[in-house]
């Protein structure tokens, strides 16, 4: 199968389903990952760079095939055309030809998140793509601090076991040594394993990824 995981930001992919990500590309799935956004003048060059390189070592580590960078403006896309969001990510999703997309969650309290989002339901419209399967992500300190009874609750209904991949996740996650924080913040890596374990006690395994299914096309 060929997958694509459509993330925001450098680091959004591992957060969100770094654990899947190994998981798939141990079983031989083709795993890509596209980064929608990079930072502009308002980052640090350096700062940028790094991100790009941290990018590139945690999906070697995580066994992504293919990484894309589309290198929109970050934290600026609500700034852009909603159709030039489209096309780009379309033209992403023609080259590639997945299978199964997964995204982030429209409630994300990030806005990024939601146009990113909104722009790849455009893209995967059923009669003009290979996508099969849509599953969104969520991603700690994004989908969690929305706004409990005004934007859409992440429910997941779609759980990964990846028992087996949790450490390769972490060790990934820690690979961006400029998005991760130190615990009790979300973004730490323990609060990462605490996730894990909470998902995976929904459906009696010892970690899990949750999903929120979109869209499941049966042949």
């Amino acid at each position: 199968m060929r997958i694509l995981v459509i993330a925001p930001h450098p680091d959004d992919e591992v957060f969100g389903c770094g654990g899947t990500i190994a998981k798939c590309a141990d079983a031989g799935d083709e795993v890509h990952v596209l980064i929608v956004t990079k930072g502009d003048e308002l980052f640090d060059p350096k700062l940028i760079q790094q991100g790009r390189e941290e990018a590139v070592r945690a999906h070697s580590l995580l066994g992504v095939k293919h990484g894309h960078f589309a290198d929109l403006p970050a934290i600026k896309l609500d700034t852009l055309p909603q159709h030039e969001i489209n096309d780009v990510i379309s033209g992403f999703l023609r080259l590639i030809k997945p299978e199964l997309l997964l995204l982030p969650f429209p409630g994300d309290i990030n806005r990024d998140h939601q146009i990113v989002h909104c722009s790849a339901m455009v893209a995967a419209r059923p009669f003009q793509t290979t996508v099969r399967w849509i599953y969104c992500y969520e991603v700690l300190s994004s989908t969690n601090w929305n706004s409990p009874g005004i934007t859409p609750a992440f429910s997941p209904n779609v759980f990964c076991d990846v028992s087996t991949t949790i450490d390769r996740k972490i060790a990934a996650a820690r690979v961006y040594e400029s998005q991760i924080k130190v615990y009790p913040h979300e973004r730490s890596p323990e609060s990462i394993m605490v996730l894990s374990r909470y998902r995976g006690g929904f459906v009696g395994m010892e970690h899990a990824e949750a999903f929120v299914c979109v869209r499941h096309i049966m042949l």
